[in-house]
């Protein structure tokens, strides 16, 4: 019997590395961090039975939020369940802790409000996973379950390495937009320097150091200042 336990084990830590190794290559690839977090989400269901929903919610700076990636519509009503009140455990994991858990929101008091809004809703526990996204956002991986004491330390553990692949989905997302931002505005500025070279005669580094000057002088974004020049084009 208990080899038999062993073998079950050794079995499903197989699946969950298989899994995990699947996860990271979909990370890796040229996807969309809407895409990867779906596929974080249905992984936490299918790797820790006791979830019956999952979701993440990201908290912007200035309050606002998104409730994205959820396995049913549930998730995002318990995240603006969160918003209204302005407690609840998700939006404790994205700003404070690193992982909250609740045995049974029917006795839980760290968040009184949410706590019996959801109870009502037949949501009995809860697992939250900050994720390390950046220093204007916050998040967290969250896993729901209708029944009590639905998690325990083997949850946490394996949430806690999702929750890795979900935050990496976000920063790569978020890194691959600030480059092709960066990208677009090199090209903006290289070509408003060219429009400058030929109207006035004058080199890049001069055409660039008169951009710069009227931009300081303006008060303007340099590149509001490409943006402007590029549309002397057009109105010529």
């Amino acid at each position: 019997m208990i080899g038999k336990s062993v073998s079950v084990t050794r079995m499903q830590n197989l699946d969950l590395v298989q899994r995990m190794a699947e996860l990271a290559r979909s990370a890796a690839a040229p996807r969309s961090v809407d895409d990867v977090l779906a596929e974080v989400t249905a992984a936490a269901k299918e790797l820790l039975p006791a979830v019956d929903t999952a979701g993440v919610l990201l908290i912007a700076k200035g309050g606002k939020f998104e409730s994205l990636a959820g396995t049913s519509e549930l998730p995002h009503r318990l995240d603006a369940l969160q918003m209204k009140y302005n407690e609840g455990p998700c939006v404790e994991a994205a700003l404070d802790e690193l992982i909250v858990r609740t045995d049974d929101f029917r006795t839980e008091q760290r968040w009184p409000r949410y706590s019996a809004a959801v109870a009502e809703m037949g949501v009995l526990s809860g697992l939250s996973f900050k994720l390390y996204t950046s220093s204007q956002t916050a998040g967290a991986l969250n896993l729901f379950a209708f029944k009590p004491n639905a998690f325990n330390g083997e949850s946490e553990n394996v949430g806690a390495v999702l929750a890795a692949h979900a935050a990496a989905a976000i920063l790569a997302s978020r890194q691959s937009e600030q480059l092709q931002s960066a990208l677009s505005t090199r090209d903006r500025i290289g070509q408003a320097k060219g429009i400058i070279m030929e109207r006035f005669g004058v080199d890049d580094v001069r055409a660039f150091e008169l951009m710069r000057r009227l931009s300081q002088d303006s008060n303007t974004k340099l590149l509001d200042v490409a943006e402007r020049v590029i549309a002397t084009r057009s109105e010529g």
